[in-house]
């Protein structure tokens, strides 16, 4: 490891290991992300947690965030493996309890919780039965020890601990097909946690995944990369169709938030690929469009999740269905969401644009001497990319034009009214973040040199000034800053003109058949926007829906009623957890005729457990 790294070790605070913490340059870029998104949070939920309804307003539940943000914080700056898993479950318990903040409300928040408890203490044993593999193999629990002991791991070991901290990493990041607990957890939880949980917590499933693989492990075989490559274009195509045919605002935010991962991850295993091919320039790139990523997406989805408990907070729902005319009844509010919006649909001038734009370049200028599977696993992912940008671009154009834009549809979107200065503080704070790494993203370009320096690939990956970007190693550059300014000048150039032109027309009222003023009716609801995007990807979501058409009496070919109802499952659920829930609830009922209540049965279970220990022993 090599750069500057700040280490304190502290003996006597905790039995046996100790703690033990380390600040490196990868650490320190996870510390500033939690930290900006705590720091936006903390301002916002000054006036969301002040409504009861909308927040928890218990003491207990908001004693619990400060404790929650200290866990995220140690986590990245863990220096061994007892302190990492120590803050790792602190984190997962206090992100349990605020997701049950709001319990006694919801039956759907118990549900929620019960996912998020067996799926984060499962991906916990997995963590820590890597993680202990790993210190066991390398002679010491110290990061500095396994990395000066991972020469001696043997491929089986090594490959094993990769395996088992991807699936327990990847479980805590959100990625499909490990996400059942995201969509629930986030959508159910109080908006200023969901924030929290999505813009920060995945992340150190991200910062696990970099920290082993790349750091501790210093690598591995192709295999390695080509399986998180797939993992990440699986997250992100599903999680952006599953976000584009939702019409709850908190569950489309979420699997966005499997979706950004999964590009993430993307980015990551372009990066090992590339190194392990010599390409380490290109692997430079394809790394800090990968934390740049995950940076930006920090920004925008704290934004979103804000502006939809703003929303939350104003109409009491969620549904996209219902909402609609905010524009008008919440104008600073919609603003500030269409700033979000623009960063999560990846178009200019938006945050996420310019590190999809770095992924996309590393992607495409890899060379041809990488090998033959590098040669074909490019372009394959260049097309998620762009199919996930497309996608996303439509989902965020039903999010913005049907909740925001459209007339209302129901009496409380139309009695809503704007958020508290707090809360509109907090918002404007995230948009001015993401902003600045939108127009100016050469600031963080030092921060990604150190870490691609201490990970052993391109010291300086990014280059330029605050105008322009350059990528080392890469005959391409962009001017972000530019780009904003061209595509302001434009807008406001053809709004002048139009206005200029309507001016010399005579302004009548327009002929509607007779049927009258436009009404909410007449206009797109969430479900209709999407309906043509759900029929070309049936086969992959696999809608269920039913059309009721009710007759009068008088006559079987008049119609009183239609009334359609679509439900759009997860499909991974259904097919991968469902029947292993449904196993486990029969072996448990099974079970129950082992507690007969008979002291001399249990007895017998106790004597035949220590005769199978034993005989064990003697065969070992």
């Amino acid at each position: 490891m090599s750069g500057t790294v700040w280490q304190v070790r502290l003996a006597d605070l905790l039995p046996l290991a100790g703690v033990s913490l380390a600040v490196d340059a990868l650490a320190g870029w996870f510390l500033l992300l939690v930290g900006g998104v705590a720091t936006v949070v903390g301002v916002y939920t000054v006036g969301y947690a002040g409504r009861v309804g909308h927040g928890p307003s218990a003491r207990g539940a908001l004693a619990l965030l400060p404790l929650f943000v200290a866990a995220m914080l140690l986590v990245p700056a863990a220096g061994s493996v007892s302190t990492f898993l120590l803050a790792w479950e602190l984190m997962a318990v206090t992100s349990l309890l605020l997701v049950l903040a709001e319990h006694r409300h919801s039956p759907a928040v118990r549900t929620a919780g019960l996912w998020y408890a067996a799926m984060t203490q499962a991906g916990f044993v997995v963590v820590l039965l890597g993680l202990a593999w790993l210190a066991a193999a390398a002679g010491g629990e110290s990061f500095a020890a396994i990395r000066a002991g991972t020469a001696e791991l043997s491929p089986l070991v090594s490959s094993g601990v990769f395996l088992l901290c991807l699936a327990g990493f990847a479980s805590k990041a959100g990625a499909v097909p490990l996400h059942p607990w995201l969509p629930r957890a986030h959508a159910e939880a109080p908006s200023h946690v969901s924030a929290l949980m999505s813009a920060a917590m995945v992340k150190l499933g991200v910062y696990g995944i970099v920290r082993v693989a790349f750091d501790l492990l210093g690598g591995g075989p192709r295999w390695w990369w080509l399986l998180l490559g797939a993992l990440g274009a699986v997250s992100a195509l599903y999680g952006i169709l599953q976000a584009a045919v939702a019409t709850d605002l908190k569950r489309l935010l979420a699997f966005s938030t499997s979706e950004n991962i999964g590009l993430i991850l993307l980015g990551l295993a372009a990066a090992g690929l590339l190194a392990g091919t010599g390409q380490l320039a290109v692997a430079g790139v394809a790394l800090a469009a990968a934390l740049l990523h995950a940076a930006n997406h920090a920004g925008f989805k704290t934004l979103l999740f804000c502006g939809a408990g703003s929303v939350l907070r104003a109409t009491g729902t969620r549904d996209l269905d219902q909402l609609g005319g905010l524009s008008r009844r919440m104008p600073a509010t919609t603003a500030l969401v269409a700033v979000g919006a623009l960063g999560a649909a990846a178009l200019p001038p938006g945050n996420g644009f310019v590190s999809e734009w770095l992924l996309l370049q590393a992607l495409l200028h890899q060379a041809s001497a990488g090998g033959t599977v590098l040669t074909i696993a490019a372009p394959v992912a260049v097309a998620v990319v762009a199919l996930t940008a497309g996608v996303g671009v439509a989902t965020y154009v039903k999010a913005l034009g049907t909740g925001f834009l459209a007339r209302p549809r129901s009496t409380t979107a139309a009695a809503a009214v704007e958020s508290p200065p707090t809360m509109l503080a907090g918002m404007g704070l995230a948009a001015a973040v993401c902003a600045g790494l939108a127009v100016v993203p050469a600031v963080a370009a030092p921060a990604l040199g150190r870490i691609a320096t201490s990970l052993r690939v391109e010291s300086a990956p990014l280059q330029g000034s605050g105008v322009d970007l350059r990528l080392a190693g890469i005959a391409s550059s962009i001017s972000p800053l530019w780009i904003a300014v061209g595509v302001v000048g434009l807008t406001v150039g053809f709004a002048a003109v139009a206005r200029a032109v309507g001016r010399a027309r005579r302004r009548a009222a327009a002929w509607d058949c007779g049927d009258g003023p436009l009404t909410a009716r007449m206009e797109y609801t969430a479900t209709s926007f999407v309906e043509p995007l759900q029929r070309v990807f049936d086969n992959v979501l696999a809608p269920e829906q039913d059309v009721d058409v009710t007759h009068p009496a008088e006559s079987a070919y008049l119609v009183r009623a239609v009334a359609y109802r679509r439900r759009l499952p997860d499909r991974v659920e259904a097919r991968l957890y469902r029947p292993v829930i449904t196993a486990a609830d029969a072996v448990g009922r099974a079970a129950r005729r082992l507690a007969t209540g008979s002291v001399h049965r249990y007895l017998a279970y106790m004597l035949t457990a220590l005769v199978a220990v034993l005989v064990a022993g003697v065969l070992r």
